[in-house]
């Protein structure tokens, strides 16, 4: 094979390794598809994380505008109620010290009179004097401590009444809250966990479409849907060959690995006259912890599959230059064969691996570095919002209907239960 791939220079005789160049050639593409690639994570996470910082800054002055307002409205309404209990207090202090005054003004005229009529002396009017005054001032103090009583005991009973009310209706909304909680997390379990078939269903697509995108000059066949066999055919063509080589897909997405796939398969791959077979896994084999060929098939994830497919394509377009070059020297499927099965394809197809897995680590890692960021700040709105409704609800029970409703705080009409009868 190692001869095969060596020419010599018509002009100065010298010796060319064409393998090697075509090595370096698709070494350098692949590396700079790698840069690339890097390049828009990076911009694309650069641009998440601007806007994110934004969307944080528009909420932090907009809670600080909503809590000025709302402790603005509250300022206003505490001292117009604070007003209005004051006036009403002094219009019925008023109304009860001049009725005390007319009981008194009326006495004191009758005792003028007695007085102008039994002519008494001026000691027994001044002591008249003094006893009215005296009188007066303890109807002053006993109105005034009624008017305490009575005013103390209004205030304590509404306090209570609104405070059962707030609690019913608290434990209420509570409950509601659960129940939507459990129902939302039900929801999101059921559409995670999905049905086995549309899961399959999904890869087998995202595979036909990642073939179709990265290489629009091959002719990517389904296989329909209840016909015996894989998932899709990729036929190899190129701008100056056609039909260099088919590689067969198939598509697997269960909990377990089961090895009758690779017998079914080999037959499938026998029956369609295809040249390399690969089976895309979300498990692996137990004897395999990552990519590799086993009994003749290449096993692979998902992720290992767009750098294996990209490989296997290359090295068909080679072995069928290759082969053309040297027509009637050997068997074409043999040689094809001899070359995907040899040590230093495998290298090769595992240091693209490699690299895919090491990006795809530094992917996992930032996503995760992420989302405890989201969570964190999502704690953290959740308690802003609880400690809102603690204060407002607080002020409510004491105010009463005094403090406007905030409309996102309050039940709707045809939220409230029906009252038992």
């Amino acid at each position: 094979m190692a001869n095969q791939t060596n020419i010599n220079c018509p002009n100065c005789g010298t010796t060319i390794d064409v393998q090697d160049i075509l090595a370096h050639q698709l070494e350098d593409k692949y590396k700079e598809q790698f840069r690339q690639q890097l390049q828009a994570e990076k911009n694309k996470f650069a641009s998440e994380f601007e806007t994110l910082n934004k969307e944080k800054a528009a909420f932090e002055e907009k809670k600080k505008q909503e809590n000025e307002l709302f402790k603005e409205r509250l300022e206003k309404q505490l001292r117009e109620e604070r007003r209005g209990i004051e006036e009403k207090l002094k219009i019925k202090i008023a109304e009860e010290q001049s009725d005390q005054f007319q009981t008194l003004q009326k006495e004191l005229n009758e005792k003028s009179e007695q007085i102008k009529e039994l002519n008494r002396t001026k000691a027994e009017i001044e002591k008249l004097k003094r006893e009215k005054g005296e009188l007066k001032e303890a109807a002053e103090a006993e109105a005034q401590k009624r008017l305490n009583e009575t005013l103390q005991g209004e205030k304590e009973k509404i306090r209570k009444a609104e405070e059962e009310r707030n609690e019913l209706r608290f434990k209420e909304m509570q409950k509601q809250l659960e129940d939507q909680k459990r129902l939302t997390e039900e929801m999101k379990r059921k559409q995670e966990q999905g049905s086995m078939q549309l899961q399959g269903e999904v890869q087998e697509l995202a595979i036909e479409e990642w073939l179709a995108n990265q290489f629009p000059l091959d002719s990517i066949q389904e296989i329909k849907k209840g016909a015996r066999g894989g998932d899709c055919i990729q036929v190899v063509n190129t701008r100056s060959a056609q039909n260099c080589g088919t590689i067969y897909y198939e598509s697997k997405r269960t909990k377990d690995f089961q090895p009758s796939w690779i017998e079914k398969f080999k037959a499938d791959i026998r029956e369609k006259g295809a040249d390399i077979g690969v089976l895309v896994t979300e498990v692996m084999p137990s004897d395999m912890d990552r990519m590799g060929l086993k009994d003749g098939i290449w096993i692979c994830n998902y992720d290992e599959f767009k750098g294996l497919c990209a490989v296997l394509r290359d090295q068909i377009i080679q072995v069928n230059v290759a082969v053309g070059s040297q027509e009637n020297k050997g068997d074409k499927m043999h040689m094809l064969y001899d070359f995907l099965t040899s040590s230093t394809f495998r290298m090769q197809v595992e240091a693209i691996v490699e690299g895919f897995t090491s990006m795809k680590n530094a992917l996992d890692s930032e996503k995760r570095a992420m989302a405890r960021i989201w969570k964190e700040r999502e704690k953290q709105i959740d308690k802003v919002v609880t400690n809102t409704i603690d204060m407002y609800g607080s002020v409510k029970g004491i105010a009463g209907n005094a403090v406007q409703s905030v409309k996102s705080l309050e039940l709707d009409e045809g939220d409230y239960p029906e009252e038992i009868s």
